[in-house]
């Protein structure tokens, strides 16, 4: 009986730890995904800001199928 009850603590202390391992990693890529969320936010205004100034009448228009690429 006392056997039962040691197999039963050890995979309880083994459940708790994986649980809180768990929960770290849950914790980390909860940081990460708020950091990317930022980092686009970021990134979609500055496109928006591009393409409000890219619109101006002034702007000249350009067609990237007839620009050389840099390696030309």
């Amino acid at each position: 009986m006392e056997a039962r009850v040691n197999e039963l603590e050890a995979k309880l202390t083994l459940a708790e730890h994986l649980l809180d391992e768990l929960n770290r990693t849950i914790f980390r890529q909860q940081q990460q995904i708020d950091q990317l969320q930022q980092q686009l936010r970021l990134v979609w205004q500055l496109a928006q800001s591009q393409q409000s100034s890219a619109s101006a009448p002034e702007a000249e228009k350009r067609d990237l199928r007839e620009e050389v690429p840099p390696h030309y």
